[in-house]
């Protein structure tokens, strides 16, 4: 940048480095997506496509930034976690947050047509974010298990809520009826009133989505007389998992290995 007696106003600049030897988590949420999901006639409680988009957008996040070594999404909800040796844009927070959310946005709406295809975007999606650091993968994995205990409450309460609601209620009725009622009572009236075992709901709308990197067998080309040829190689993947107890952990170890 050419020298001029203008620059001084880059005085006026701050020094938003993420302090180093920390994890970086960045939480995605879509704002305003209660009425946007209204305007976009989303099922309720919970939309498969929609829930599929946001998917998308967290893959696509990872093959996009190799610093990032996991995600779990909610509903319009993500969050990422960087690796706390990360040198992402020199750890400066503003960089990271605008680059991850602005990236996530415009992914969001390229695919929406891929899960659609007979809806038109109504009006811009845009979502808020926030950079937060943790120093230890312990806190890391309670970070996330927050996330997960989170997305099991919600989800069991809007589905009583919704089944209610459909079933006839008024949706102040549907309040009342579930205000103070337990997890375990909520699991009885789905299973009592409408048939519903909570246990064999979609394990994406209990548990949410993961994304992360893994060792997949993958055929890379066939051979002289047309047999397969298969590497290892490590690959985006997506899955629904209990990420709250250990075996997760145990079976991908290297994702939150400290260095």
């Amino acid at each position: 940048m050419a020298n001029s007696k203008f620059e001084y106003v880059k005085e006026f600049e701050t020094d938003d480095r993420l302090p180093p030897s920390n994890w970086i988590v960045v939480r995605i949420d879509g704002c305003h997506f209660h009425q946007f999901s209204v305007d976009h006639a989303f099922e309720k409680p919970n939309d498969e496509n929609a829930l599929n988009l946001m998917n998308a957008c967290a893959v696509s996040m990872l093959e996009q930034f190799p610093d990032i070594v996991f995600a779990y999404g909610v509903s319009d909800e993500y969050s990422f976690v960087l690796k706390e040796t990360s040198q992402f844009y020199q750890r400066r927070a503003s960089k990271i947050l605008s680059l991850t959310v602005s990236y996530f946005t415009a992914v969001y709406v390229m695919k929406w047509k891929e899960f659609f295809p007979h809806k038109d975007l109504k009006r811009p999606p845009f979502f808020d974010g926030r950079v937060v650091c943790y120093p230890r993968a312990k806190i890391i994995r309670d970070y996330l298990s927050w996330r997960q205990v989170d997305c099991h409450i919600n989800n069991q309460y809007n589905t009583c809520f919704w089944m209610l609601v459909k079933s006839g209620k008024t949706e102040r009725e549907a309040q009342e009826m579930l205000k103070g009622m337990l997890s375990k009572d909520k699991n009885e009236l789905l299973f009592q009133q409408f048939g519903a075992n909570y246990d064999k709901l979609p394990a994406m709308f209990r548990k949410g989505s993961c994304v992360y990197r893994d060792k997949v067998e993958e055929t890379v080309k066939f051979d002289l007389t047309g047999n397969p040829v298969k590497r290892i190689r490590k690959k985006v993947v997506l899955g629904h998992f209990d990420i709250v107890g250990p075996n997760f952990w145990r079976e991908h170890p290297e994702i939150l290995e400290e260095d």
